[in-house]
């Protein structure tokens, strides 16, 4: 018989633990404020007007200055096009390139979203499963491609396994996606899908893209390394590499615009500016992943140990995964089934919450597997 969910007047939200959502309860970092308040008291004239569809290019040379410390490619703001979060950047990228038919690569464990973006622009969706361990598979990934293949979308770290491919990984696809332009005599674009690049754990160093490959974009946000999911502030970059970046930026600028998104909002244009090097502690979901994996694992869950971002990726330890999130309601616990993300027999918890409902979770997960 299916469960209703917990309704929190009817128990208390407080006896609601909600693993469901990746949205971030930590407060944007104190820079942030500092930069709202000053914008605030001292505001620039002007600073609420239109801009170039690209954005202001101030805004756009600071990410881009920022995007060369890190890669070592020679990025210009020319290369940047500000949007309104990542969804709007992949979508930009999409609507760009797409011709109907064409078809994109996706790696599950996917973010579920990326087949309507797809589909939105006409394009189909060709799914390829990572390994075990959710890490790249060359040669599977390598029978899928076609001559109507237009992109490949990699997002690492990765919603939801928590995996960071690592720069080996991302030189064996960059050389087959070499051989493969190659041979079908067609341009094959990696997007790099990059929201959580700043959320890396143990000390690890996120393993840039774009230097590997030329045809490349990065499609973010600063939802997940400002805590600003709500304000909808991203950018496309263009490899400075890619032979054809002039029209292609043309295109991403057209295409922001008409799609209906037009302009990344101003006063977080002004606002992120100056904080391109700025992000929250990793340590904070560093701490949340060690206390939930540890806990999991004690339960007998198997799971990978998430690299970054702040999901895990359990095995369901029943067959069907929808069923067990709907057993898990019994104890007032909600997550996401795997088959949502391309990989049935798993389900997501999200651990961007606060301590008392991991907590608080733990107790129903523990009842769950011991049936």
């Amino acid at each position: 018989m299916k469960r209703a969910s917990p309704s929190r007047p009817q128990i208390g939200a407080e006896n609601v633990f909600d693993l469901s959502l990746g949205n971030p309860v930590i407060e944007p970092p104190a820079e942030f404020k500092n930069e709202l308040r000053r914008l605030a008291e001292q505001p620039m004239a002007g600073m609420h007007r239109y801009m170039p569809n690209p954005g202001y290019m101030e805004t756009r040379q600071a990410v881009a200055d920022t995007l060369a410390e890190e890669t070592g490619l020679p990025f210009t703001g020319n290369e940047i096009i500000m949007t309104c979060g990542a969804a709007a950047a992949a979508n930009v990228v999409l609507k760009t390139i797409l011709n109907p038919g064409d078809e994109v690569i996706i790696l599950a464990p996917y973010f579920f979203e990326y087949l309507y973006y797809i589909d939105n622009h006409d394009g189909v969706a060709v799914v390829v499963n990572t390994t075990d361990q959710f890490r790249l598979d060359i040669p599977a990934i390598e029978q899928a491609i076609t001559p109507r293949t237009r992109a490949i979308i990699v997002n690492s770290p990765n919603n939801p396994s928590g995996v960071v491919y690592s720069a080996e990984e991302i030189s064996g696809l960059a050389q087959l996606l070499d051989q493969k332009q190659s041979e079908h005599g067609t341009e094959i674009f990696l997007i790099s899908d990059e929201p959580y690049k700043r959320i890396i754990f143990d000390g690890m160093t996120f393993p840039q893209l774009l230097p590997a490959y030329d045809n490349s974009v990065i499609v973010t946000s600063h939802a997940k390394d400002l805590a600003l999911p709500g304000e909808r502030i991203g950018f496309v970059a263009i490899n400075p590499n890619h032979q054809d970046k002039e029209e292609l930026a043309g295109g991403f600028s057209f295409c922001n615009r008409t799609l209906g998104f037009v302009n990344a909002p101003a006063l977080m244009q002004h606002v992120v500016r100056g904080l391109q090097g700025v992000s929250i502690d990793p340590d904070y979901y560093q701490k949340k992943r060690d206390f939930m994996y540890t806990a999991l694992r004690k339960m007998g869950y198997d799971t990978v140990k998430p690299e970054g971002a702040f999901y895990l990726y359990p095995k369901a330890p029943t067959e069907d995964d929808v069923v067990f999130a709907r057993d898990l309601l019994q104890w007032n616990v909600l997550v996401v089934p795997g088959r949502g993300f391309g990989t049935p027999g798993y389900f997501r918890i999200s651990y961007c919450v606060e301590d008392w409902v991991l907590e608080g979770a733990v107790e129903g997960l523990a009842k769950a597997v011991a049936g």
